[in-house]
This record gives structure tokens, C-alpha cells and sequence, in this order.
């Protein structure tokens, strides 16, 4: 042991080395330093661990290249894309929805350049980032008005503390869900000023319930989509126009957190009912807030929709700035919004939609071009197209998932989980799934070059 570890080179060594200078171009030298240090303890720690034990993993050229691959790495953005070939559309770890081209294009028109974010172009004088989105938003869901803060959590957070501080909120017990990150309703609610009123039970709520509830210190009744689970068996809620109704006849609010959020009704495509913002609207909630990022297909973000009134408080409330998106979340929602305007335009431009609207004729075609290109492959390969499903994810239609085609890959040398962790440590990383040692990819969301990406990984294999 103390052989090996007397041979480790000294840091200054390697500083002095061309390869290692060269480093200090791209970074600072007390940051190269650094890493040399760490380096060099990482492989000192290893040898005193038994771990290490062939003085060739100690010889210089080696330090050398261990080095400059942990300077690298640090170059490199954690962040990165991923090939998503999990069938999962909306994968919440893997950054839910993808963006659309005409988006993409829009930020790299926007992103080197000042913008009219706060400036009324028209007046020449000083605007809001709150109306780029009203009008668009207004046109598709029929509300009054429309705002737009960073995540759903943060809409109704905004709308409670603006619209019901120091008031009770009447909820459904069935509708006390808990949403990504441990952030659960009852939280969100008394986190933005209000009182917790839960009625009903987990699997039944009657309108006597409500009824029940309401007193002078009611502030408003607030429906909850359950976007994330789903309850069969016995079970019964209350219609959204008889809680509308009740509410409006007591002088209270209505308000409706949807959650994923709709625009269009997807039982064509062999999915369950969902409730849309349109509908929410037309009930006469007051309030309607959902995500941007899930079943829209836009950028991270929580939109309101609603009565102007109210709206206008939620502007005025100090929390809005604290919530509010930057420009280039708004124009990504923007430019995904006006695809909306035209549903045919929507389904043909947003992944998600794209990715949904897919028949089995389509992923069929998808998966055979893909099983011939890994057969032609020199080596042990074997390929086989499985029948699958496929899940929406993303906390939208709980316990639904749709029909799909998965090619699964074999190799006679190779076990399944050194196939999958090989291409998840690419420069691109292919998520696939890996379901009783064997490795699967679910074509639905996979594009062609995603395919060919693969391909190409398989075949350095």
C-alpha cells in the first residue's frame, strides 16, 4: 500500500503538464487546481480502501486521463437533453413536456434580444408582462380575463391568499390530494391565509354537505381535480353547475383547480373523460387555475382564468411578483397558445398531442422501420416488437394508459441492466425501460431521429 502510494504524482506535477495547462484557458487555475487535488484524493482514498490495487491505475498517464475527464465533466451542463424511450409522455423526471419546433424557434428569435416584455409598443411608455397571454387565453377558454404565474402551486396559492385570507375554503375531503414534491391542498390552503373546511368523505360528497358547511366566515367552495388518482367503486361527487350554483347563492366563490389542465377532449384517442378549462369556465366558476406543462404541451407555468374582478385583485397582491415567469416561459406559452386556436395546427405542432394522437397503423410502421435497422446491426443482436402500453404520466389520467408497440433488444453477450446503463450514460442519455432482463423501447416516444440516435449507439456497442 504505501508503494502505491507513493507513486500518486504531486499536484504541481501535474500542473506543470501541456494537457493539464491547457485546462486553465477554459478555467480558472485555482478551479483546475482544485480538481487536481480532488482527483488525486479520490484515487488516494481508494487505494487505503482496498479498492485500488494495480499500480497501473496510479501511473501518470492515467492520473492524467482521470483528470482531464473530471475537468470535462465540469465543463458540461448537468442539465441535458435525454432520449425519453419509456413511452411515458409526460415524464415528470424527465422535464414533462417537450416544447414544439415553432416554440424553439420563437425563444432563438427572442433569447439575443431586448424584448417588449414591460412596454406598451403602442403608447411608448411602460406596459405589463401580464397581457401578452390575456387575449389568446381569453379566445380559447372564454374567460374574462387570464393571468399567468410560474407552476400551478403558485396559481392557487395566489388565488387564495389574493381571494380568501381569513376565510374558510369548503373542500371535498376526496379532494385533498397531494401533488409532485410532497405539497399537498391542505398546505396550499392555509399556506395562503385561509381556513380548511373539508366535508364529505374520501369517497362521497353530497351538496347537503356543502350546504352544511357554509356560514357567515365561508369564503368561498373550492373544487379540487383529482388529475393525479382516481377513485372507483362507490363513490359520488357533486356536479360542477350545482356547486357553482350554491355558491353563487350564498354570495360565495367558485373556484376550480384542474390541475393538468385541458383544451380538448382526448376520448377519440381511446382515453377517459376529462374535465376541460372550457367547461370549468362555462359551469360560472369564478376562478380556474391549471398547469401549462403537462396536457397543454407549453413551458412550466400556472394559469389563472376567470372574472376580471377577481383577476385584477390577484394582479394588485404582492405575491404576484413573486411568482411571476420570466419572458421567455411567456413566450413559449404564448406561441403554444396560438397553436390551440387552430386544433388541427395543435395536434400536428405539440409533441404531447403528437405523441397521444398516434394510432396503432403509426407506431406500428415506427417500430418495424426500427426492429429491421437494429436486425441489419453486426452482432449478436436479437429484436422482437411486444405488444405494450404506454402511460400519459405526469399526474394526468391516473390508472389509463394506451395501447403502444415496444421493441425489445436482446444481446447474447450483453445483460439487459449493461445494455440499459450503457446508452443512459451517452452523451445524449436513452431512458428505455428494462422489464425482466430485457431491454425495451416504447416507440410512441420516440421521433425518427431519436431512433437513429440509438441505432447509432447500438452499433458502437
Amino acid at each position: 500500500m504505501k508503494h502505491l502510494l507513493s507513486s500518486l504524482p504531486k499536484v504541481d506535477r501535474v500542473l506543470q503538464d501541456e494537457r493539464i495547462r491547457k485546462w486553465t484557458e477554459k478555467l480558472d487555475p485555482a478551479y483546475v487546481k482544485e480538481s487536481i487535488q480532488k482527483q488525486i484524493d479520490f484515487i488516494r482514498q481508494g487505494v487505503l480502501s482496498g479498492e485500488i490495487t494495480e499500480a497501473s491505475s496510479l501511473e501518470f498517464e492515467s492520473v492524467i486521463k482521470h483528470i482531464e475527464e473530471a475537468l470535462a465533466k465540469r465543463l458540461n451542463p448537468s442539465l441535458k437533453p435525454v432520449i425519453n424511450a419509456t413511452g411515458t409522455v409526460l415524464h415528470t423526471n424527465l422535464g414533462r413536456a417537450p416544447l414544439s419546433q415553432t416554440v424553439i424557434d420563437a425563444l432563438v428569435d427572442l433569447g439575443p434580444n431586448y424584448s417588449n416584455l414591460e412596454y406598451d409598443l403602442e403608447e411608448g411608455r411602460r406596459g405589463s408582462r401580464y397581457t401578452h397571454l390575456k387575449d389568446v387565453l381569453k379566445q380559447i377558454t372564454g374567460a374574462e380575463d387570464a393571468l399567468v404565474v410560474n407552476n400551478n402551486a403558485a396559481a392557487v396559492l395566489l388565488m387564495l391568499s389574493a381571494l380568501t385570507e381569513a376565510k374558510e375554503v369548503v373542500i371535498s375531503r376526496g379532494e385533498l390530494v397531494e401533488i409532485g414534491g410532497s405539497f399537498r391542498i391542505p398546505d396550499v390552503i392555509t399556506r395562503g391565509g385561509a381556513l380548511l373546511h373539508e366535508v364529505g368523505s374520501t369517497n362521497k360528497t353530497h351538496l347537503s354537505d356543502y350546504k352544511a358547511a357554509i356560514n357567515e366566515e365561508t369564503g368561498a367552495l373550492l373544487r379540487v381535480h383529482t388529475s393525479n388518482y382516481h377513485l372507483v367503486g362507490f363513490t359520488e361527487k357533486v356536479d360542477d353547475q350545482e356547486l357553482v350554483d350554491l355558491a353563487h347563492e350564498h354570495s360565495l366563490l367558485a373556484l376550480n383547480d384542474l390541475g393538468s389542465g385541458l383544451f380538448m377532449d382526448m376520448q377519440t384517442f381511446g382515453l377517459p373523460y376529462e374535465p376541460t378549462v372550457q367547461e370549468a369556465i362555462q359551469a360560472g366558476y369564478d376562478v380556474v387555475t391549471f398547469s401549462g406543462d403537462k396536457l397543454l404541451g407549453g413551458p412550466q407555468a400556472g394559469v389563472i382564468v376567470g372574472k376580471k374582478e377577481l383577476l385584477d385583485k390577484m394582479r394588485a397582491h404582492p405575491l404576484t411578483r413573486a411568482l411571476r415567469t420570466d419572458k421567455l416561459t411567456l413566450a413559449a406559452l404564448e406561441v403554444t397558445m396560438r397553436q390551440y386556436l387552430n386544433p388541427e395546427l395543435a395536434f400536428s405542432k405539440i409533441p404531447v398531442l403528437q405523441m397521444i394522437s398516434q394510432d396503432r397503423e403509426q407506431l406500428l410502421k415506427k417500430a418495424q422501420k426500427f426492429q429491421q435497422a437494429i436486425g441489419e446491426l453486426a452482432g449478436s443482436w436479437q429484436v422482437d416488437l411486444i405488444e405494450g402500453q404506454s402511460q400519459v404520466g405526469g399526474g394526468s389520467y391516473p390508472g389509463s394508459t394506451l395501447s403502444t408497440i415496444l421493441v425489445q433488444v436482446d444481446h447474447q453477450k450483453l445483460s439487459a441492466s449493461q445494455i440499459e446503463s450503457y446508452l443512459r450514460s451517452q452523451d445524449k442519455p436513452v431512458i428505455a425501460r428494462v422489464q425482466q432482463n430485457h431491454v425495451q423501447f416504447d416507440v410512441r416516444t420516440l421521433s425518427l431521429a431519436d431512433m437513429e440516435q440509438i441505432i447509432s449507439y447500438l452499433k458502437q456497442l
